[in-house]
């Protein structure tokens, strides 16, 4: 028998039986096939999305993450000091017997200088009545700030205020010395309430601290004579300049008087509060050689 024929007899023999089973493991075998196929494409896919690998990072796309900037922070700004609204007045002194405002009698040529054309000056280190002399000494420019103590230290504008002291020597004009009218002047407050005198430092004399006297009018029309002044009192120098100055040429007598007084036992400042002592104490700097220049500020009790 041929292998043909015998392979048609196998296949005789099996029947309709064999071909159904024959037929279902070829359906299951195509199963298989698609389940391995969809298995092998999903590890794919996976393996497509996943990215734990450097070789992966070449193809992901980075995100930029923009961090947040923090707030700036707003300074606080340094407080503007606020002025004080306080001064204190000044005390009532003694105008002294060598005034020359019509109080007393003078030897010189008059008692009442604030009468007499030309004592609304600024300079006064000349005589202005009869003499041209000028006094020798340190000059000095001296601003003073006239100021209402009972309306929050306001600038008083238009007072007179009259001005004078002794020379080197502790002598005064007029009476001192009769011929001559210098260390002398009047002048009226601007609008500032200041006037600036330009004077010499005065000497010291035996009995007294170093001082200059002045006088508070509220305007020149009252301005002649003393018994109209507002305020009488008098500035004291800074000690550490009388040191100096008096140990300058033309101060020898000053020096040896200053060594034996001081602002605390002074007859006139002594039974001052420390706060009069110190705003009636004027504010100075310079030298010898340039002179020096002082500020004080008056406080008025108006």
């Amino acid at each position: 028998m041929s292998d043909q024929a015998l392979t048609r007899d196998d296949h005789r023999d099996g029947g309709f039986a064999e071909d159904m089973e024959a037929l279902e493991r070829l359906r299951l075998g195509r199963r298989r096939a698609l389940g391995l196929l969809f298995t092998a494409g999903g590890a794919a896919l996976v393996a497509g999305c996943g990215g734990g690998s450097e070789g992966d990072a070449a193809t992901t796309t980075p995100v930029t993450v923009t961090p947040t900037p923090s707030p700036t922070p707003t300074p606080t700004p340094t407080p503007t000091p606020t002025p004080t609204s306080t001064c204190t007045a000044y005390a009532s002194e003694t105008n002294g017997p060598y005034p020359a405002d019509g109080t007393n009698t003078s030897s010189g040529a008059t008692s009442n200088v604030l009468t007499v054309s030309g004592v609304t000056r600024s300079d006064i280190r000349s005589s202005f009545i009869g003499s041209t002399t000028t006094a020798p000494g340190v000059p000095v420019t001296f601003t003073i700030t006239l100021v209402d103590a009972n309306n929050g230290c306001a600038a008083l504008a238009g007072y007179a205020i009259y001005l004078w002291h002794c020379d080197r020597d502790g002598r005064y004009s007029l009476y001192d010395l009769p011929a001559e009218s210098y260390l002398r002047g009047l002048q009226v407050t601007d609008a500032n309430g200041q006037v600036t005198f330009t004077t010499i430092f005065p000497g010291c004399y035996s009995g007294r601290y170093p001082h200059i006297h002045f006088e508070v009018f509220t305007n020149t029309a009252n301005a002649t004579s003393g018994r109209y002044a507002r305020l009488i009192s008098q500035f004291a120098l800074p000690s550490a300049a009388c040191t100096t100055v008096y140990a300058s040429t033309g101060y020898a007598t000053s020096q040896s008087n200053f060594r034996s007084t001081s602002i605390a036992s002074d007859n006139v400042f002594g039974d001052n509060s420390a706060a009069q002592i110190s705003v009636m104490t004027m504010a100075m700097s310079g030298d010898v050689t340039n002179g020096y220049t002082a500020t004080a500020t008056v406080g008025l009790a108006t």
